[in-house]
């Protein structure tokens, strides 16, 4: 995947206001099953994986016996004891070996199987306000997973025949060109579109059949730079900027996804007394509000007043194309994180004026 394809701007204005696709062939894919499936992942991950009905999946982290974040990933249910997880591709291997030293543990390994896929799967985010225009053409007849019950069925919800039908995190199984492939409706640019995995010897006639379909509809390849500038404005934290093993989700701002009442959980006991006491640091969005120079990881912030401090550092900078000034997140000492803030984005030596917003930092207009 590159950085960029045309530019970053014209590919984060394109999937703003058409349709974007990404390649993320680079995620890892790992399918956990068995009869303790669920109960061995419910011990790894903050959210509460017995929640999810068939046929759809959940944002949720791992996390080590600390409370610092191993992975953010998706979760979803695939079959009533099979269950897929979309991981970054920095920690496709710190993963798996987290995985299965768990699962030793766990004392159920027979129970549970771990089945790393990523190197034989291929996978494309296609993301953008127009991609439910198009995105039924690149499939023929109702969801397998549909009749089959493998997606939620209830009297409102009789079953899905088409992409377009699903709704926020649910996946179904579609055929494309008499292969099967896995859609699911969620993606990481704050834009409705869809997420497609797939055998990697199918992805290239894949990704060819949606730039056929999509073109007409303003679709165009987007990169990795569009890619971050997109989920910034949005403030989705991306894993060695707002997570790391030191960084708890409490910390990083993602405790709507801690579930604390479902039982035990590797980290629980220190995120706990987080909600509870509060925490030395918060991740905080914020705008400059002056023109200055885009700020970047790693960059100070400081405090306003006749005696600047030190309170802080950037996690996730960049020139917003949207608003067209600098964005960013950084973490902070919690007395400087209420939103309206005034503070300081130092860039090579020289201070400009930001302040604390609320999240998302981008919001679409009404």
């Amino acid at each position: 995947m590159p950085v960029q394809y045309t530019s970053i701007m014209d590919e984060h204005l394109t999937v703003r206001s058409s349709a974007g696709i990404f390649d993320i062939s680079h995620m890892g894919e790992v399918l956990v099953s068995g009869d303790r499936a669920a109960d061995f992942l419910n011990t790894l991950f903050t959210n509460d994986i017995r929640k999810l009905e068939v046929g759809f999946g959940q944002y949720t982290l791992m996390c080590n016996l600390d409370g610092g974040v191993v992975d953010d990933l998706y979760a979803y249910r695939l079959e009533p004891s099979v269950y897929l997880l979309i991981i970054n591709a920095s920690r496709i291997d710190p993963d798996i070996d987290w995985l299965s030293k768990q699962l030793s543990s766990f004392g159920q390994g027979g129970q549970v199987q771990l089945t790393n896929v990523s190197d034989s799967m291929g996978a494309v985010a296609i993301q953008g306000p127009r991609v439910v225009d198009f995105i039924d053409q690149c499939f023929s007849g109702a969801s397998e997973s549909a009749e089959d019950a493998h997606v939620c069925q209830s009297s409102q919800s009789p079953g899905i025949k088409r992409p377009s039908q699903m709704v926020k995190n649910q996946i179904g199984q579609f055929d494309f060109r008499g292969t099967q492939v896995w859609v699911s409706r969620t993606g990481y640019t704050g834009e409705d579109g869809f997420e497609v995995v797939c055998d990697g010897r199918d992805i290239e006639a894949f990704w060819e059949c949606v730039l056929q379909h999509g073109k007409p509809h303003g679709l165009k390849p987007a990169g990795l730079g569009a890619r971050d500038t997109l989920r910034t404005e949005v403030c989705y934290p991306l894993y060695g900027h707002e997570l790391n093993d030191q960084i708890t989700p409490i910390e990083a701002g993602v405790g709507f996804f801690v579930a604390l009442d479902k039982g035990e959980f590797n980290g629980r006991s220190r995120m706990a007394s987080q909600k509870q006491g509060g925490t030395a640091r918060k991740l905080i969005a914020f705008k400059l509000t002056e023109k200055g120079a885009p700020p970047r990881p790693g960059y100070p912030v400081w405090s306003v007043g006749p005696n600047p401090e030190l309170i802080g550092e950037v996690c996730s900078g960049t020139q917003s194309p949207s608003l067209g000034i600098g964005i960013g997140m950084a973490f902070v000492a919690t007395a400087h994180a209420k939103s309206q803030t005034a503070i300081q984005i130092e860039a090579r030596g020289r201070k400009s004026a930001a302040i604390v917003v609320p999240k998302p930092i981008y919001r679409k207009p009404s």
